[in-house]
């Protein structure tokens, strides 16, 4: 099967390099000449522009999309629109807002173009591992897709489904990455308990080590952390300071929508923006009013 691919990154290009593994001709554009010209290594055909892409594409065309979410993934989809004929479908892999996918699958319709969200789990592993991939869409299109979906994911029958209509797949991964910050959130308070216990000198990798085999809390979270642990055993050179790229905070705007109690994931989310306040006013006020009504030592910068 012949698609396009746009977004040459670290996990697109893996994804194309994994298609094009698995027997598929795949044509690929990237604002940057770097990334084109280091996918070509990996058996990927670049080109310059996306008028350039959509040209090379076979119709009916598949352009995959996995560019960041926002006005980036807009953009881009607003400069295809016109590009694309009847019975093209896009798909996009990238991390998008179902919201969004909601509003760009319409303008898509009116055209009568193919509209395919794909919430896609991975990362850099899925080269090798494969990915875990939620779809939505509709449903003669996505099976139709079936052959690039069965060779991205971890193998035909595993890793991968059509959960619902568009929309539907990237609403799915939005809550799976607001499970993973609840995950991420327990592991590292976790080992952060066992790193303050020091009378008992606890080797963290070792412990790690140990709740990966037979444990109920081993995942593939646990086997990264434990790794990070051997690698870096002080976390020496670390920030800590915590990103979010929007998954955790859309899942708890929809948690609150639908009524839904999201503790674990909402907490997750407040110690991430915790982390990113080197000078926090807030705990100052705490130690202020601590000092004014019961007269407590206030410790000085």
């Amino acid at each position: 099967m012949e698609l396009g691919m746009v977004g040459l990154g670290r996990m697109g290009a893996n994804m194309a390099e994994r298609l094009a593994k698995g027997g598929h001709k795949v044509t690929g554009f990237d604002p940057s000449a770097d990334a084109r010209q280091a996918a070509a290594a990996s058996g990927i055909a670049p080109v310059a522009s996306l008028a350039a892409l959509v040209a090379a594409l076979p119709a009916p065309r598949v352009v995959w999309l996995m560019v960041p979410a926002g006005r980036v993934t807009d953009d881009t989809v607003n400069a295809l629109l016109p590009l694309l004929a009847r019975g093209d479908t896009l798909i996009d892999g990238g991390n998008s807002n179902y919201k969004d996918t909601l509003r760009r699958a319409q303008r898509y319709a009116e055209r009568e173009l193919g509209y395919v969200d794909c919430g896609t789990s991975g990362g850099v592993w899925g080269l090798k591992e494969g990915y875990s991939m939620m779809i939505g869409g509709d449903e003669k299109t996505v099976e139709a897709l079936r052959p690039i979906f069965e060779t991205l994911a971890p193998a035909k029958d595993q890793g991968w489904g059509h959960v619902g209509p568009v929309g539907a797949g990237h609403f799915t991964k939005m809550v799976h990455n607001g499970i993973e910050y609840g995950m991420m959130q327990a592991y590292a308070e976790g080992f952060a308990i066992l790193k303050h216990k020091q009378e008992f000198g606890l080797d963290l990798h070792q412990v790690g080590e140990i709740w990966r085999y037979g444990s109920v809390v081993r995942s593939w979270l646990l086997d990264l952390a434990t790794d990070a642990l051997d690698k870096n055993p002080n976390l020496d050179g670390i920030a800590p300071y915590v990103v979010d790229s929007g998954e955790g905070r859309w899942t708890v705007d929809a948690a609150m929508e639908l009524s839904v109690s999201a503790p674990v994931i909402t907490l997750s989310l407040m110690e991430r923006y915790r982390s990113r306040d080197s000078d926090s006013f807030a705990d100052k006020l705490l130690a202020s009013l601590r000092n004014e009504f019961g007269g407590h030592a206030i410790k000085k910068e």
